[in-house]
């Protein structure tokens, strides 16, 4: 694992205006074109988003995570990548470390929509 260093310190309002929420993901689609994306459908309860995730090849069946809930960025700019409007990010764990990333995920079933934090 690759060791990263305590980013500059932020203050209570920079964590406020991100808004995470809880959302179960619905479908996992492979994104033609691209060596690294996958299209996730994720429902956010009052609302559903397209969010496109740089997952291929990570896992030997992204599919394996449809039905899950996880934790992710709902008002990140929307991004068009590979002809597609990604419309948020997933919370993921490792990825700067260098290991494969796994879900942050609910320690238990909540309502899609929840907001952490």
């Amino acid at each position: 694992m690759k060791n990263i260093a305590v980013k500059d310190n932020i203050t209570i309002d920079d964590v406020e205006k991100l808004d995470i929420r809880v959302g179960e993901i619905l479908k996992v689609s492979d994104v033609e074109n691209s060596n690294k994306l996958i299209k996730l459908d994720v429902d956010f309860g009052e609302f559903q988003r397209v969010i496109l995730v740089g997952m291929k090849g990570e896992r030997e069946d992204p599919t394996e995570i449809e039905g899950m809930q996880a934790l992710f960025v709902v008002n990140l700019a929307p991004r068009k990548m590979a002809g597609i409007i990604s419309e948020g990010m997933l919370f993921d764990i490792g990825y700067a470390n260098g290991i494969i990333p796994v879900l942050a995920l609910p320690e238990k079933e909540v309502p899609n929509g929840v907001c952490a934090g």
